[in-house]
């Protein structure tokens, strides 16, 4: 019988991930497009940055405890897979904001390191499917 520590890992981290969607939202306000966010008047806005950072924290921590149980593993890890998948568009909408006018160093850095990192997490999730 085979562990599965692609799932526990991947609950880990999204458990990480979610618990400082609440303590930092800020944090992660950089990777809401603007497109889709009333506080920057976004063509498409539906939430303001605050309300998409932590729907995608109540999100992940619904995906880690889906991880967690045998019965649902398999549904929460391909969920898990798709929602890395989609916040690439995020993470590419960061990264043309940092290389922009207004962008800086810093957050150049952080956008060239999240971004390629969504191949791993994607490839993670899949494999906690067969855990």
């Amino acid at each position: 019988m085979s562990k599965p520590w692609a799932a526990w890992s991947l609950a880990a981290l999204l458990t990480a991930s979610s618990v400082q969607h609440f303590r930092n939202p800020k944090f992660f306000y950089r990777v809401v497009p603007r497109s889709i966010s009333t506080d920057t008047n976004g063509d498409f806005a539906v939430l303001s940055r605050r309300d998409w950072v932590a729907l995608s924290g109540v999100i992940e921590a619904v995906a880690a405890a889906g991880l967690l149980i045998p019965a649902t593993r398999k549904a929460a890890a391909t969920g898990t897979a798709a929602m890395f998948a989609a916040f690439t568009a995020g993470h590419v909408s960061h990264l043309k904001q940092a290389f922009g006018p207004e962008g800086n160093d810093a957050e150049k850095l952080a956008g060239v390191v999240r971004l390629p990192l969504q191949i791993p997490l994607v490839w993670l999730a899949w494999r906690a499917r067969r855990g």
